[in-house]
């Protein structure tokens, strides 16, 4: 077969290479890949590197992916996890058509498989139990043991195996095993597990089925079933390809993939399982799976995340054999990159000091224009009310500053964004002796940001008015693990929770445009960071999730050689 050279995509990577081979040499005619989630939990930062990368290869190369639920395990799954994996893989960017699938679409024909394996005395039906079998499993230096039903003759494995499937026997009393070898050094190889009998509801097969395939089982027969050509999946599951191709060689599957593993994606202050993930929730150390600390999909999403930048991410840390782990703030510079490009800057003020400008006429206002982002000059501007009473930071002004501090104190000037000149003239404390209120004067003449006389103020302060501010309630993130390595050296994982992870601020005040707007929205809060609406907003009460901070330290190492 001969292939449009041109249609090769430029990025490049070892599964790339492969993939572009097999189309070259005729031994692909069309690019088949599929994502496998097992709707047992949501996605997290480690799958979206998959979904990029199965989704990508196949739009690259003129092929389809498919989205595949390895639904075979009933006491885990759940629809919610469907619908938000569902969900999930929409909001990067994909989509799989027509290509829906389900493993337990294919139950029945996995059992007739399953038969054929018996009848061939490939399989035999175990009466072991589960610690048992690992008991006769053996070790990486040790062969393992026979179970003692492993001769069982045909007809009865047979026999037995139908009576599992009818539901005869109680969750856990039988296995069907592979008969391969127990002294395979491939310990994956030593008679693995096909069946087991599961009472549970299944949420797509109710109680039809009483015994279910494993993954092992249900994973290369369900590619073959769709025609995958290239089933790709992370390292811990290469010592699973041997028996991935024995079961294909040794069932009359309609085709024949292969199966390519590439290296997971691990990330400092983070874990990536879902089993802790889960327990994160259950024990409340987070608030559900979306929490905006989570290294879900879902909650990268409420925190701000854009799509873009994630996928922008899976591109720049591309596709290898070898593990490593990505310091995480590599993924906040690729955030960071599209939000600077994108977000609309705004005014928010997080610990709110006044400002009245004493010789501003009493009871007028005007509006000033505002650039909305200065790196997109069709964003535009907006209108912002100003008056005679405003908001600053209060980290903005020292009454005794000490040397390098540019921003507000007695008799200094300083600038507004977009708006005067001011100087403060008098500071107003309380009987505790707390600035609660600074005087000030400003120079009309310096309307928009810009002196006449060319004088220019060491420093520029955002602000809110206060004639229109909007309460709002702020929360402020930073990694839910302290250590960049949670649990290394044999430390409980949960003792390196980050005790200050979130923090909320409920006296923040934003300007008026800021009072509506649409959940998930980002903007950056100038001089503050990026924040997104979040969903417990309401119409009286914004919500804001602080994505990122501006700061950008990868950004920084970058620059000096150290990445």
């Amino acid at each position: 077969m001969s292939i449009d050279t041109t249609a090769i995509p430029e990025r490049t990577d070892f599964i790339r290479d492969i993939v572009a081979g097999d189309l070259r040499e005729g031994r692909v005619q069309t690019v088949v890949t599929r994502f496998p989630p097992e709707p047992n939990g949501y996605l997290h930062i480690g799958h979206a590197k998959a979904i990029c990368l199965n989704f990508g290869i196949a739009s690259e190369f003129g092929g389809r992916c498919n989205l595949r639920f390895d639904d075979t395990n009933p006491t885990r799954e759940e629809q919610e996890y469907i619908d938000a994996i569902e969900a999930d893989v929409r909001w990067l960017g994909f989509d799989w058509g027509d290509h829906l699938h389900f493993a337990s679409d294919y139950f029945e024909q996995l059992y007739d498989w399953a038969i054929d394996l018996v009848r061939a005395g490939r399989a035999y039906v175990d009466d072991l139990s589960a610690d048992e079998i690992r008991e006769h499993r053996g070790t990486l230096t040790e062969p393992g043991r026979d179970s003692p039903w492993r001769n069982r003759p045909l007809e009865e494995n047979i026999d037995l195996f139908e009576r599992m499937r009818r539901g005869e026997f109680p969750t856990g009393a039988r296995v069907l095993r592979a008969r391969i070898g127990m002294a395979s050094p491939n310990i994956n190889l030593r008679d693995p597990v096909l069946y087991r009998i599961v009472h549970a509801r299944h949420p797509r097969t109710g109680d039809a089925w009483c015994i279910y395939p494993t993954y092992d089982f249900a994973h290369g027969q369900s590619d073959a079933i769709e025609g995958v050509t290239h089933s790709i999946c992370t390292l811990e599951f290469e010592s699973h390809r041997p028996l991935y191709d024995w079961l294909i060689e040794s069932l009359p599957v309609p085709s024949r993939p292969h199966q390519y593993e590439f290296a997971r994606l691990n990330l400092t202050h983070t874990v990536m399982s879902k089993r802790v993930l889960r327990q994160l929730v259950a024990d409340g150390h987070v608030k559900g799976w979306d929490d905006p600390r989570m290294p879900t999909i879902s909650g990268m999403r409420r925190r701000g995340y854009p799509a873009d930048g994630i996928r922008e991410f899976a591109t720049t840390i591309g596709v290898s054999k070898a593990d490593s782990v990505i310091e995480i703030g590599q993924l906040e510079h690729a955030i960071r990159d599209v939000l600077n490009r994108t977000a609309p800057r705004r005014f928010g003020v997080l610990d709110p000091l006044k400002v009245v400008i004493e010789n501003y006429p009493d009871g007028e206002a005007e509006e000033m224009d505002v650039v909305n982002n200065p790196e997109d000059p069709a964003a535009g501007t907006r209108t912002v009310p100003f008056g005679r009473e405003l908001w600053i930071e209060r980290e903005d002004f020292l009454e005794e500053p000490p040397p390098k501090f540019f921003r507000l104190a007695p008799g200094r000037e300083v600038r507004l964004r977009s708006a005067y000149f001011i100087t403060c003239r008098d500071v107003v404390k309380d009987a505790a002796g707390v600035v609660t209120e600074l005087r000030c004067t400003y120079d009309p003449a310096t309307r928009g940001g810009d002196s006449p006389d060319g004088r220019r103020p060491k420093a520029t302060l955002h602000w809110v008015p206060a004639a229109n501010a909007v309460p709002a309630e702020v929360r402020l993130y930073d990694h839910l693990f302290s250590d960049p390595f949670p649990g290394a050296d044999g430390r409980e994982l949960f003792h390196d929770l980050n005790p200050d992870s979130e923090r909320v601020i409920t006296r923040a005040v934003v300007e008026p445009s800021l009072g509506g707007g649409a959940v998930g929205e980002t903007v950056q809060f100038e001089r503050l960071g990026y924040f997104s609406r979040d969903p417990d907003s309401t119409p009286d009460h914004p919500v804001f999730n602080r994505t990122l901070t501006l700061k950008d330290t990868w950004a920084k190492l970058q620059a000096q050689g150290r990445s």
